[in-house]
Formats: C-alpha cells, sequence, structure tokens
C-alpha cells in the first residue's frame, strides 16, 4: 500500500487558497463535501482562481469543455 505525504500532494496541488489542508487531500475532500463542494483539483486552474468549487459549476463546466481540460 502506497502511503500519501503532504509534501508530495502539495506538489500536484493547484489550490490557490491559502489553507491548513494543502496537501491533506483526505481532510481537504471531507470539507469540500460537508460544503457541497468539490476540490480545486477538480477545476482547471483558471476556474480555481474563481474560488467556485460549487458542483453546479463543476457540472456546467464538464458540459462546456468535457472531461478533459
Amino acid at each position: 500500500m502506497k502511503t500519501c505525504t503532504q509534501e508530495t500532494n502539495k506538489k500536484n496541488c493547484n489550490c490557490s487558497y491559502p489553507c491548513s489542508k494543502k496537501g491533506i487531500c483526505c481532510e481537504c475532500i471531507s470539507y469540500h463535501r460537508n460544503m457541497g463542494e468539490l476540490p480545486a483539483c477538480y477545476f482547471p486552474d483558471d476556474i480555481e482562481r474563481t474560488y467556485d468549487r460549487s458542483i453546479e459549476n463543476f457540472v456546467q463546466l464538464f458540459n462546456n469543455r468535457g472531461a478533459w481540460w
């Protein structure tokens, strides 16, 4: 089993918001799920910077740009 580490995760994290959960994916996902949102890594950089992490925004983005932006 591979062990996740905060520093390794930070290298692949596109979140531009400064918070204590950066690189701790299980906490980030749990936080955003409780807020009815998706984490930054589900969004391309230009959309991530708007901080609109709503599921509605993701669905609209997916419908407009497809699965691979």
